[in-house]
């Protein structure tokens, strides 16, 4: 998974969305510091640091307004979720140089603030409404039990399945009677990336769009 904010930093992630939206440019380092009472500029620029070195804005930290949103387009109330096009074996499995884009959601529609987008690859799921080249919502900080649909990682590759067990071993199960389940053996790198919590099925896609991500599941 991608490193993911500490409860201040997604609070001060989340104003920087809505101060930009709502003025059209960004706070200033103090008046970060003034909305979280905190006195201490080096604080707050050690803030926006840790933002940036996770991936979600840039900066300059010679200029006081000097934060770029990454992948923001101005709308009050969303938040640019990250889709990628590759994942990494072993943790962590999201890394920025694999990010594709962005696809900017209405904050309302997020179960938490660590949600990223991958695009599907093929039909297993299809008895779940879950299509190829279909979007899917991962949650990474949901705990996945039996019978959620997730999106799992086995070595550099990537898929969604329902999660079963079958005693103490794991059992990924398509949702296509002609695809086979996977059974995870203690020698896979196996791990869960998160669970599955929406569905996006583009009908259209804008022309200035179109590059094309390299899907990474094989559904």
């Amino acid at each position: 998974m991608a490193e993911q904010l500490t409860k201040l930093e997604s609070s001060v992630y989340q104003y920087l969305l809505d101060f930009t939206a709502e003025h059209t440019y960004q706070p200033s380092i103090r008046d970060i510091g003034r909305e979280f009472q905190i006195k201490s500029t080096k604080t707050v620029s050690d803030l926006l640091q840790s933002l940036a070195k996770k991936g979600y804005i840039e900066r300059d930290p010679a200029r006081s307004r000097g934060v770029r949103l990454v992948g923001f387009r101005g709308v009050m109330g969303a938040t640019p979720i990250p889709y990628y096009g590759k994942i990494h074996a072993g943790e962590p499995a999201l890394l920025p140089e694999y990010r594709e884009g962005f696809i900017t959601i209405d904050r309302r529609f997020l179960p938490s603030d660590q949600v990223f987008m991958l695009k599907v690859k093929g039909d297993s799921m299809i008895g779940r409404s879950i299509n190829d080249g279909d979007f899917v919502m991962v949650d990474a900080a949901a705990h996945a039990k039996a019978n959620d649909i997730i999106a799992a990682r086995l070595g550099d590759d990537a898929t969604i399945k329902t999660l079963t067990y079958e005693g103490t071993t794991t059992v990924l199960q398509p949702a296509n009677p002609a695809d086979r389940s996977i059974t995870v053996t203690p020698s896979d790198d196996f791990g869960i990336l998160g669970v599955i919590c929406g569905v996006f099925r583009p009908f259209s896609v804008r022309l200035e769009e179109r590059k094309e991500p390299q899907p990474v599941l094989v559904s």
